[in-house]
């Protein structure tokens, strides 16, 4: 899952909504205190919904740019954590965002998780 994490990086850095909405089931949720920036809620229901709040963001950031740190994963929960150093518009965070996969590797839920300024 290593590979993935890489390739979720690059997709973010390339602003490749896309490509990071492909993983996701049709009524995936999401939680992201980012959110309720764009999108007025921290909670995000449905691909489209997610697809409307990503592109909304990705348009409004001047910067965009992660760097992947580590990634863990657990098989037995499906779970994947993303940790990453996250450069929004200049202020870079410390990030984690955790996946939840089903058994054929769709994504269903996400929760991005932002710590202190670096």
């Amino acid at each position: 899952m290593l590979e993935f994490a890489a390739r979720w990086v690059a997709a973010w850095n390339r602003r490749d909504v896309d490509a990071v909405l492909a993983h996701y089931v049709d009524d995936a949720t999401f939680i992201s205190p980012k959110a309720q920036l764009f999108v007025g809620t921290s909670v995000i229901r449905g691909k489209a919904a997610l697809e409307r709040y990503w592109r909304t963001a990705s348009a409004r950031i001047e910067t965009l740019e992660f760097k992947l740190e580590s990634a863990v994963w657990d098989g037995d929960s499906r779970q994947l954590a993303v940790f990453y150093e996250a450069n929004l518009s200049g202020t870079k965070t410390r990030a984690c965002e955790l996946m939840s996969f089903d058994g054929q590797g769709r994504q269903v839920s996400g929760e991005a998780l932002y710590g202190a300024s670096v």
